[in-house]
């Protein structure tokens, strides 16, 4: 399956760099059968003009895996106040050089 979803510039240049290796979005119905092996084609908008617009640029990739959660879920592992006063982060990993 392919999936095309608007991204902005910042994240775009930082997938294109390599520096970014993950996604996150909003569980939406182009997403809910999403699996390991789909292409998700990646969109650029344009980040600073007041009016957003496509770019022209696009990026390409195989999505590896993919987890999803609820708000009730996280829960499970943190406070939701704690959430909402604290955020959440997410990281790219990589093995030490």
């Amino acid at each position: 399956m392919e999936i095309h979803k608007k991204i902005l510039q910042e994240h775009f240049d930082a997938l294109v760099s390599g520096e970014k290796t993950f996604e996150l979005r909003l569980n939406d119905e182009d997403l809910k059968e999403a699996k390991s092996g789909d292409i998700l084609v990646l969109e650029e908008w344009d980040s600073v003009s007041p009016d957003r617009k496509p770019t022209g640029r696009e990026i390409r990739k195989t999505i590896s895996h993919a987890s999803r959660f609820t708000i009730g879920d996280l829960a499970k592992w943190w406070p939701r106040d704690e959430m909402e006063e604290k955020g959440l982060v997410i990281f790219s990993l990589k093995d030490p050089t």
